[in-house]
């Protein structure tokens, strides 16, 4: 019950995010702009989009086979892809979900592949976190601007009172520690604890696959290259649309950056937060708010219904996997 409610409050607070960014708007305008972006560089976008996909699944691969285990390449993919439409439903169950996907189609164990997955998202938050730096030293004071504007200042004006966000923050907190006994008390203490040390363990020993990874170097490619992928979808989506036609490459890497962290917020495919940060950010460059909205919106939607498309013919494909894997013919 508790995690339904607070999927609602994510939504919610998407929504309330996309109207902020669409109430000025005209929706049909919008729209007419978006559907004259070219289709060529939108397809070019979703081949960045599947190679970064098909690397990301190589990747893991590499991950788990110290674990003694050699899953396909191809159930692989589709376990990541079957994620990603988790994700689009429920915030952070594409972890959960892929990882229980590969289990049953390959026999992994679960506890192990979550703490893969735990190393690669280690990985991404350092190459985000590169990224902004990088975007720093590119944007300086493009970066300083957005973040006093949208960021910091709302911030400033919002908390005016530091004494009654302590008592709020320390009233969660006393609030959390009691729900926290509460539940423990009305688990089974020893069968719970047992179960934690079981998990625990599974998910240290894929966390120390990455030390013993065949092959760091292709690591470390995948790494890259997926990222590099990530930086190409912005680019090239510039030029899908003539009001974008013109920005350079410093643009793509700062536009993908607040798009990554759009994209990361607890928000069901990142609707709101994403549209929001890329189309304030584009303003920095020049472009009316209404333009900013259209490249937003293109870029968001060609990525969200390739995510689905695919995701829908993978969770397909280990459907039956996994049931003719369960009863083979006779």
């Amino acid at each position: 019950m508790i995690a339904v409610l607070r999927n609602l409050v994510f939504l919610a607070i998407g929504g309330l995010l996309l109207w902020l960014t669409f109430r000025h708007q005209d929706f049909s305008l919008v729209w007419e702009k978006v559907k004259t972006a070219n289709p060529w560089f939108i397809a070019l976008c979703c081949l960045c989009s599947m190679a970064a996909l098909i690397s990301r699944a190589m990747r893991w691969v590499q991950l788990i086979e110290p674990l003694g285990y050699r899953p396909r390449l191809s159930t692989t993919y589709h376990a990541v892809m079957f994620g990603y439409l988790a994700n689009m439903a429920i915030p952070r169950l594409g972890e959960i979900s892929r990882c229980g996907a590969l289990s049953k189609s390959d026999g992994v164990p679960f506890e192990k592949l979550i703490g893969t997955v735990i190393v690669e998202r280690l990985m991404d938050v350092l190459m985000l976190l590169l990224c902004i730096i990088l975007t720093a030293l590119l944007e300086f004071d493009r970066l300083g601007a957005f973040l006093m504007e949208h960021i910091f200042q709302p911030l400033l004006d919002k908390v005016g009172n530091s004494s009654l966000l302590i008592v709020l923050a320390g009233g969660f907190f006393v609030a959390g520690m009691y729900l926290l006994f509460r539940l423990f008390k009305m688990l089974n203490p020893p069968a719970f604890i047992l179960k934690i040390k079981n998990l625990a363990g599974g998910v240290a020993e894929g966390l120390r696959s990455f030390t013993k990874v065949k092959n760091k170097g292709l690591f470390l490619f995948h790494t890259f290259f997926i990222w590099s992928m990530y930086f190409a979808m912005s680019y090239v989506c510039f030029f899908a649309l003539p009001e974008t036609y013109g920005l350079g490459a410093s643009a793509a890497l700062f536009i993908m950056v607040l798009g990554g962290i759009g994209m990361t917020a607890p928000v069901q495919g990142g609707i709101g937060t994403y549209h929001l940060l890329v189309s304030k950010g584009l303003l920095l460059y020049g472009l009316s708010e209404t333009d900013g909205i259209v490249y937003a919106t293109m870029s968001h939607t060609v990525s969200t219904l390739l995510l689905i498309l695919l995701g829908a013919i993978s969770m397909i494909v280990l459907f039956f996997f996994v049931k003719n894997r369960n009863h083979p013919a006779a």
